[in-house]
C-alpha cells in the first residue's frame, strides 16, 4: 500500500529532480507537492512493475514538463551577456527570471551511497543546472533521466510519452549542446587542499583583505549577484569593485552552509547600530577548479532564500562561522 509515510520518503530525491529541471529550488517544492498528491490519489494502480521511486520520477518528470510549457528559462547572469563594467547600472529582474539555489539537504537524500551521493550533488551545481536551462523541456527530461539517473531510453520514453527513437534523438541533440558549453569541473568532497582554500578565501573575505582575496581566485573567475544583472569577470574587475562600490560588505561574517553542491556561506553584514545583530545580506556559492576559486555567486534575495536554509536573517553579535568541509545547515 502506498502510505503517505512511505510518499514523504522520497521527497529530496523528487526535489532534486525538479530543481535539475525547473532551475528554482521553490517551483520545485511545488512541483514535488503536487507530484506526491497525483501518487497518493492513484496509489490503488501502482502495479509494482517498477519501484516507487521510478514510478516517482515518472509522475514528476510529467508535473515537470506542464510547469515548463507556461514559462522560459530561468538563467544566470553570465547567460544574458558579455561581463559588465564596473559602473554599469544595477538592473534587478524579477525573481522568476533567476536560477535560484537549492539546500543540498533538500536535494539529495540522505541515505544515499557515496558514489550516488557524487553524481547527484555534481548535478545540483550552478553551472550544470544553467547549462541544462538552455534545452527544450523534452531533451532536459530526456537528458537527466539517462545521464544523471541511468534509464533506459525504452524507460525514458514512458516517462515522457515519446518513441525509442525520439528519445534518442532528443538525447543526442541535448548532449551535442551541452558539448559546447562550460560545465565548470566536477568538484567532489572538497579535499584537504581544497578545504583550506576556502578557509583561507572566508579568511581574507572577514579581514577585507582584497590582496589576499583575489590571489585566491582565478584569473578568468566571475562575481554575480541576482537579482541583478550585473556580472564581472577576472582579478581586477572583482577587486575593484569589492574596494568601490561593493565596499559595504567590508566587516561581514559566514556562517557555513551547503548549497547546490557547493561549498556555500550565509553572510551578513555589519549592524545598521551599535548592539543590533548583524543584518542577512546573501546567500553565497563559491565554484572551485584547479585549486582557485572560480565563481562568486551571491543570491541577495535573503527573505526567500535563508528561510529556506533554516538560516536567520539577523546573526547574533556573538555569532561566528566555523567551516568544516561539508556543513549540515540547510534543508526543510
Amino acid at each position: 500500500m502506498v502510505t503517505a509515510e512511505i510518499l514523504e520518503r522520497h521527497r529530496a530525491a523528487l526535489t532534486g529532480h525538479c530543481y535539475r529541471m525547473l532551475g528554482s529550488a521553490s517551483e520545485a517544492d511545488d512541483a514535488v507537492q503536487e507530484t506526491l498528491v497525483r501518487a497518493w490519489r492513484s496509489g490503488d494502480r501502482f502495479e509494482g512493475r517498477s519501484s516507487l521511486r521510478t514510478w516517482l520520477y515518472r509522475i514528476a518528470t510529467r508535473v515537470c514538463l506542464d510547469a515548463l510549457s507556461e514559462r522560459s528559462r530561468r538563467a544566470r547572469p553570465m547567460d544574458l551577456g558579455p561581463p559588465s563594467a564596473i559602473d554599469a547600472p544595477l538592473t534587478a529582474l524579477p525573481r522568476s527570471h533567476w536560477i535560484d539555489p537549492v539546500p543540498d539537504a533538500s536535494a539529495v537524500p540522505a541515505e544515499c551511497d557515496p558514489s550516488e551521493r557524487a553524481v547527484l550533488r555534481q548535478s545540483i551545481r550552478l553551472a550544470f543546472v544553467a547549462a541544462v536551462q538552455r534545452l527544450p523541456p523534452r531533451q532536459r527530461a530526456a537528458l537527466l533521466l539517462a545521464d544523471v539517473l541511468g534509464w533506459s531510453a525504452a524507460e525514458i520514453a514512458d516517462a515522457v510519452d515519446a518513441s525509442v527513437a525520439a528519445v534518442n534523438s532528443a538525447l543526442q541533440r541535448a548532449r551535442a549542446t551541452l558539448s559546447g558549453l562550460d560545465l565548470g569541473e566536477p568538484l567532489p568532497a572538497p579535499s584537504d587542499e581544497e578545504r583550506a582554500l576556502i578557509e583561507r578565501y572566508v579568511d581574507a573575505f572577514e579581514r577585507y583583505d582584497m590582496d589576499a582575496l583575489t590571489a585566491l581566485l582565478h584569473e578568468d573567475a566571475t562575481m554575480s549577484m541576482p537579482p541583478y544583472a550585473l556580472w564581472l569577470r577576472g582579478h581586477d574587475a572583482i577587486r575593484a569593485w569589492l574596494v568601490g562600490r561593493g565596499a559595504a560588505c567590508r566587516g561581514s561574517r559566514f556562517v557555513t552552509t551547503a548549497a547546490c553542491g557547493s561549498p556555500a556561506f550565509a553572510q551578513y553584514k555589519l549592524p545598521a547600530a551599535p548592539g543590533l545583530g548583524r543584518r542577512a545580506w546573501a546567500l553565497l556559492v563559491l565554484e572551485l577548479a584547479a585549486g582557485r576559486i572560480t565563481g562568486m555567486t551571491f543570491f541577495l534575495d535573503t527573505d526567500a532564500v535563508f528561510p529556506r536554509f533554516g538560516l536567520p536573517l539577523e546573526l547574533a553579535p556573538s555569532a561566528a562561522r566555523s567551516w568544516a568541509g561539508e556543513a549540515p545547515t540547510g534543508g526543510r
